[in-house]
């Protein structure tokens, strides 16, 4: 008996790690298809990198006995390169989630993190555009205005006379962002197999989901595409008070993307808000109306905006760059989300659990009154936590106690997170935040001053 479980266990991880490898399809910097084995070459040097990078640090800080500081965290994130940083800019947009010291801290994973020589630009460009930077360039400045995850951005003029900004993808990302995520998906499916009562594909679909959102952002072409639809629906909808930057296809290719030049700051800049000549809660609500609106009237919505991605400009505007990962939701599925959202909001367990169904959160068939009941005893059992003995960590008991039986609730009913779901749940904590900084005491679900254009 027992070998026959053992069998079947064994099968089923060699079916995880194959589904895995189907994550793994990757191109180098050119373009060019990389192979099973040249791709197990890099995914094995990958590994040893993060180990390099992990091991001494980790060994350090065990041996002092001591949690990592935020500052030490995020160097750590930079230094094991696109994935991590992405996770760094979500911690540095999710107040509601992470201690203010590792939001402050991971600001400088938004736009601040270190960028490549312009030696390698220079030949990431020329050779993706097939001409010479001159050729296309009346100037192209060789310190990066910014620096990120996948790209850094450099300013430039066209010949024809346009300020521009170049948005440059870094070499290998693809093959990172692939082998990073793979050693996350098998963990996290071997965790799913071995543990018992886990829900298959819990938590393993939604990295297949984050992967493929990371992977979509390194195809500039997509990118330029989707900036011509966001600025048509713009226009079709008579918007004036929020911007695309327009992209220049001549000056533009796989792994460079060029772009109107966009003048301003960062949407929550401080200086921004005590010394401009316009009413930055204004800017907000006017950026999350237009965002609400692109959720039924465009193809797409902007599925990464954190604070490096929103800018207010010289003339009160609101700025919408990067759109290199955007969602697509049906306009019956976005009332089903924003009704989960008001119902959590508001605490009504009904409508919370009659909601989660009609998402797709829960197995297809599902106890409704049963589920009610169980979300009532969660919530009331965290409204009956002290947040200050949380803080303290003197409710250890009570947590632990919480978190048991939120995992039972997930096991019982079969919760997993679908795409459109969690793309819109990240964009409503960036907005939470710009909430409390733009708008302290404003209710998101309760001001007249939002829109949530539902059909």
């Amino acid at each position: 008996m027992a070998n026959s479980i053992s069998v079947r266990v064994k099968e089923r991880v060699l079916l995880a790690a194959s589904k895995a490898r189907g994550l793994s399809a990757a191109t180098d910097t050119s373009g060019r298809r990389i192979s099973m084995a040249e791709f197990g070459v890099r995914g094995s040097w990958r590994i040893l990198q993060t180990t390099l990078a992990v091991y001494p640090r980790a060994l350090k800080w065990l041996l002092q006995r001591r949690q990592p500081t935020p500052a030490e965290l995020r160097e750590l994130f930079e230094s094991l390169g696109a994935t991590y940083i992405k996770f760094g800019q979500f911690i540095a947009s999710s107040p509601s989630i992470f201690p203010k010291e590792y939001v402050d801290e991971f600001q400088h994973c938004l736009d601040q993190t270190p960028s490549l020589p312009f030696s390698k630009i220079r030949q990431i460009v020329e050779q993706d555009l097939g001409r010479p930077i001159s050729a296309v360039f009346a100037e192209f400045e060789e310190s990066a205005l910014a620096s990120a995850s996948i790209a850094q951005v450099h300013a430039a003029k066209l010949l024809s006379g346009e300020d521009v900004v170049v948005k440059v993808q870094k070499p290998g990302v693809h093959a990172i962002l692939t082998t990073d995520m793979n050693a996350v998906y098998l963990l996290i499916r071997l965790f799913e197999l071995i543990l018992p009562n886990t829900d298959k594909d819990a938590v393993a679909g939604l990295v297949e989901e984050m992967y493929q959102s990371m992977i979509d952002e390194c195809d500039f072409l997509k990118e330029a595409d989707n900036l011509r639809v966001f600025r048509k629906f713009l226009v079709d909808s008579d918007n004036k008070l929020v911007k695309a930057p327009k992209p220049y296809t001549n000056a533009s290719g796989a792994k460079v993307l060029t772009m109107e030049r966009f003048y301003g700051v960062a949407l929550t800049n401080k200086l921004a808000m005590t010394e401009g000549n316009f009413d930055p809660a204004s800017s907000l609500f006017n950026a999350l109306n237009t965002w609400f609106a692109s959720l039924t009237q465009c193809p797409f919505f902007h599925a990464d905006l954190h604070s490096g991605n929103l800018m207010i400009l010289d003339d009160g505007k609101v700025g919408f760059i990067d759109f290199g990962m955007v969602g697509r939701i049906q306009p019956e599925a976005w009332q089903a989300i924003f009704s989960l959202f008001m119902a959590i909001s508001e605490q009504n367990y009904r409508l919370m659990a009659e909601s989660m169904v009609s998402v797709g959160i829960t197995r297809d068939k599902v106890d409704v009154n049963s589920l009610t009941r169980d979300i009532q005893n969660l919530f009331e059992g965290l409204n009956a936590l002290d947040p200050k003995l949380v803080l303290e960590n003197r409710q250890g008991d009570g947590i632990n106690s919480m978190l048991s039986e939120l995992g039972s609730i997930a096991r019982k009913y079969g919760i997993r997170f679908p795409r459109a779901f969690t793309m819109l749940l990240k964009q409503f904590l960036y907005f939470d935040r710009y909430m409390e900084l733009l708008a302290p005491g404003a209710d998101i679900f309760q001001d007249d001053r939002v829109d949530f254009y539902l059909q």
